[in-house]
């Protein structure tokens, strides 16, 4: 079966229109060694440029006191070349912040893309991570709608954070995190500002299917003018991916939905308790099951694997995505194994997809005879 018959099976005209945001020079950079030098990182943001992604967070303009690893995005950015195609994007916390990625006028600096106000459910993650509080966060909404008024904005975003729970105050109901939303709305509404997006934040990795398609029935149900949702899931248990489906499963052809993600898997905040263990969806498992869904992401899934395996190199290890380590799927007859592929016991054995044969030639077919192929079998 082609991958075109696939998706006609899977009925993939009524699925979301999807938008992946690469976060691993950020989310992923930020947990990983501070010795990688400038010019690795930049040399892979160049790469990464190359990939296809319809947008790339370039790194976060903060405090070096809380996230060592950025101390040095200006210097990173000063040697990348910026290539067509991609948004850049990028943190920043303050103003001072704002300020510095300025310098950059290719860059998308935050507040400059439309009105936004959330809170973290868990005040703990908020003040360990941000050094505020959730209170701080609330009150920060009337400053933040009254600048959309001044502007003339007609539109806004809606977000609450920890939204499936916290390692440091347990889980959240979907009537807390509708009541957090709720909130929000009604400030909007109140200013005359219609809310078009809602977005969820995960990074404690508390995510779980059941919850999120909840959830979003439940955003569904209160809101029908939403035709928007984002989603920042963390993978620390294992259901980000799972997350990511059940997201896309929930909505229809009416929405446009996207998805925090990251090359290779890797990343995770220094302040959630779980570190390097945390992860995200990888971009390349994302791809590769939207491909299979027949869903369009314009990432080209050959070159970002090439990516990965770099980026594997860059570490020192093996990153936790999957399709990077076993290939995309083999949906057509040209990508199908050979029959007679030796056996294949190593990660870079399993690399025969990229590497080619000559990885595999001192394994053994211990069969007794060629193994005919299915078309010959057929014949």
């Amino acid at each position: 079966m082609t991958q075109v018959d696939q998706s006609e099976e899977d009925g993939n005209m009524g699925y979301p229109r999807v938008l992946l945001r690469e976060e691993v020079m950020r989310e992923g950079m930020q947990i990983e060694s501070v010795d990688i030098p400038v010019e690795v990182k930049a040399d892979l943001l160049q790469e990464l440029a190359e990939c296809g992604l319809p947008e790339i967070n370039v790194g976060s303009f903060v405090s070096p006191r809380y996230t060592p690893q950025m101390a040095r995005i200006g210097e990173v950015l000063e040697r990348f070349k910026p290539v067509e195609g991609p948004r850049y994007y990028c943190l920043a916390m303050n103003q001072k912040g704002i300020e510095r990625a300025s310098e950059f006028p290719w860059l998308q600096v935050p507040g400059r893309d439309g009105f936004s106000t959330g809170a973290h459910l868990c005040d703990t993650f908020i003040r360990r991570n941000a050094n505020r509080s959730q209170a701080d966060e609330i009150a920060n909404w009337s400053r933040t709608i009254q600048r959309a008024v001044d502007a003339g904005a007609t539109e806004a975003r809606i977000m609450v954070g920890a939204a499936w729970g916290s390692n440091f105050e347990g889980p959240f109901s979907t009537e807390q995190r509708m009541d957090m939303l709720r909130r929000q709305h009604d400030a909007w509404a109140d200013a005359g500002i219609t809310v078009t997006t809602v977005s969820f934040a995960d990074p404690m990795g508390w995510c779980m299917p059941h919850w999120v398609e909840e959830t979003i029935a439940a955003v569904r149900q209160e809101w029908p003018e939403v035709r928007r949702i984002a989603q920042h899931l963390h993978d620390s248990r294992g259901m980000a991916l799972a997350s990511t489906y059940a997201t896309i499963k929930a909505l229809d052809e009416s929405f446009d939905v996207s998805f925090d993600v990251t090359a290779g898997g890797i990343g995770g905040c220094p302040y959630c308790g779980n570190g390097r263990a945390t992860g995200m969806a990888a971009t390349e498992d994302v791809v590769n099951m939207c491909n299979a869904m027949g869903i369009p992401t314009g990432v080209d899934l050959d070159r970002l694997i090439t990516f990965v395996a770099k980026l594997d190199g860059v570490l020192g290890r093996a990153t936790p995505g999957r399709t990077s380590k076993t290939g995309p799927l083999p949906l057509s007859p040209d990508q199908y194994y050979d029959p007679n592929l030796p056996l294949v016991e190593t990660y870079e054995e399993a690399q025969h997809f990229r590497l080619g044969s000559a990885v595999v030639e001192h394994q053994i077919r211990p069969w007794k005879e060629p193994i005919p192929s299915p078309q010959d079998r057929s014949a």
